[in-house]
């Protein structure tokens, strides 16, 4: 009797692979109903805060996803990625700053425009849920 576990080969995988597409999906879906449930139980510029930060967030991911993608490519190349890094971090300083004029200018409510910008986060929960449930 052999206690050591079976490596795993390259045609087996202990966990299927994370679906973005689904999870872009979940975070548009939480947006859409957290502007409307936002307009109607509270007020139009809560909801409209919501669906502000959701377009933060699509942007935020859309952004990180390039960035990596540049990163990894010129690491991969033998490339030292110094400024490109720069950029990965300066993407942190324009949604902040971008937040902040919201915030200064009393454009929208700060809480719903956090919020919408968390989606990302309650999305992936969402879609954790939809993993433990059906698989």
């Amino acid at each position: 009797m052999n206690d050591e576990p079976e490596p795993v080969g390259e045609s087996q995988q202990l966990t299927t692979p994370l679906e973005h597409g689904r999870i872009l999906v979940i975070l548009a879906v939480l947006g859409i109903l957290g502007t409307i449930a936002g307009m109607i139980f509270h007020s139009t510029r809560f909801g409209l805060g919501i669906l502000v930060g959701s377009g933060l967030a699509f942007a935020n991911y859309y952004w990180l996803k390039r960035s990596l993608k540049t990163i990894f490519a010129a690491a991969a190349e033998g490339e030292k990625p110094r400024m490109l890094a720069g950029n990965y971090f300066l993407r942190y300083i324009i949604l902040g700053a971008i937040v902040a004029a919201i915030y200064a200018g009393d454009l929208l409510p700060i809480v719903p425009v956090i919020l919408g910008m968390a989606g990302f986060g309650f999305a992936v929960v969402v879609e954790a849920i939809i993993r433990v449930i059906y698989k």
